[in-house]
């Protein structure tokens, strides 16, 4: 078995000034770019991930990279909206008019609302 001190996921994005401006602009995260043009993007808990630039050869992730959990999807959504963002729609998950996935009351897992960041990849809210 390996010994570490500690980890760290990653995950590219188009535009590193773009990046940090949303992570910490829309979603208020510590975001603290490094001389290589990586971003430490700091998650509540404590937790850090990179964001490291690939440009045009970027491709959005097809997955879910990064859940946000909040103590209430419907104040989360709203404010996520005024501030720009746009939640995805998908055929295959039942979702209310703000894009909420309200599986609590379908007894599916938790309330969830994905959006994408500027690079395109998806990311959530999630409902405690």
């Amino acid at each position: 078995m390996v010994t570490s001190t500690h980890g760290f996921s990653g995950f590219s994005v188009r535009d590193t000034a773009e990046a940090e401006r949303f992570y910490r602009d829309v979603l208020g995260l510590e975001v603290q770019p490094n001389e290589m043009g990586i971003l430490g993007i700091t998650l509540p808990g404590g937790a850090t991930v990179m964001a490291y630039p690939k440009g045009d050869a970027h491709s959005p992730a097809s997955f879910t990279i990064l859940n946000l959990v909040v103590p209430d999807i419907d104040a989360a959504v709203d404010e996520l909206t005024a501030a720009g963002v746009v939640f995805e729609r998908y055929d295959t998950m039942p979702q209310d008019e703000k894009g909420i996935g309200r599986g609590k009351a379908a007894g599916m897992g938790p309330d969830i609302a994905w959006f994408l960041d500027p690079s395109g990849n998806i990311l959530s809210v999630l409902e405690e």
